[in-house]
């Protein structure tokens, strides 16, 4: 009996630790959902916008897309979520260029028609800073709002905290995502969480006003994420909970349009 008993045990723990290898070399394939587009494919928009091309410093071509509009007041600089392209994503961009602001959104590695692949944090963070070092040479960097949506609020707040633009805002944000996943799934280890994005402890860094949107119903990353960001807030950042939102489409939400007239004056 006891040798049937220590058999399953050791049967669990091989397929724990398989399951946990799996994770640790898999894990983009889990995180990150691009959509790939051809070099040739033609983008159609109401607003006028131009394709950006960013070479980074590991030789690697990313793309972005830039709205502008006359008498700009500024530029939004978008960091868009896990899933899909900027084919799709390009459509947020008249909530903010109604109201004067120009903006631009950046493909990761391996989205859209952006070349290479996401293989680690360090290399996500990098082409987010290189992408933001190309737009700094059209713009000041007290012009620059850095705006980040659910995946993307990680890379936004770590790309604030090691910058300097005007605002930071956050729509739908994690702790980190440590802790989103442990939330989820208590018998992952952290050590084996390769995209650790400690949104919490960037927001230590940034100095500039933080603004974070959330929908109280949301159910993929829970509200209760932002109002523990909170108490890394300074005196001036804001938490605003947008009443019956889920996760998705925070931007079509009325409330939050009106909230932005306020915040983009």
């Amino acid at each position: 009996m006891n040798r049937i008993l220590m058999l399953v045990v050791l049967i669990l723990l091989v397929l724990y630790l398989g399951i946990g290898l799996m994770l640790y070399f898999f894990q983009e394939g889990l995180l990150f959902f691009p959509q790939k587009l051809p070099k040739t494919y033609s983008f159609s928009f109401d607003e006028p916008f131009e394709e950006m091309e960013i070479l980074t410093e590991s030789d690697v071509l990313l793309h972005g897309l830039l709205f502008q509009t006359e008498n700009t007041k500024g530029l939004i600089f978008y960091l868009h979520g896990n899933a899909g392209a900027l084919d799709s994503w390009g459509e947020v961009a008249p909530t903010y260029t109604s109201l004067g602001y120009d903006v631009f959104l950046l493909d990761y590695p391996g989205y859209g028609k952006s070349e290479g692949k996401i293989s680690s944090q360090a290399q996500l963070f990098k082409a987010v800073q290189d992408a933001y070092n190309e737009v700094k040479k059209r713009y000041q960097e007290d012009q620059i709002i850095v705006l980040g949506y659910s995946i993307g609020t990680g890379l936004a707040a770590y790309l604030a905290a090691n910058n300097h633009p005007k605002k930071l805002i956050l729509q739908a944000p994690y702790y980190s995502l440590v802790n989103l996943i442990r939330r989820k799934v208590p018998i992952i280890p952290s050590f084996l969480i390769r995209y650790p994005l400690e949104t919490h402890r960037y927001l230590k860094d940034c100095t500039m006003p933080v603004v974070l949107f959330h929908g109280a119903k949301d159910s993929l990353i829970p509200v209760e994420h932002s109002e523990r960001l909170q108490m890394e807030f300074k005196k001036g950042d804001t938490l605003i909970i947008l009443p019956n939102q889920e996760h998705n489409g925070i931007t079509d939400h009325p409330d939050y349009k009106d909230h932005l007239i306020a915040l983009l004056p």
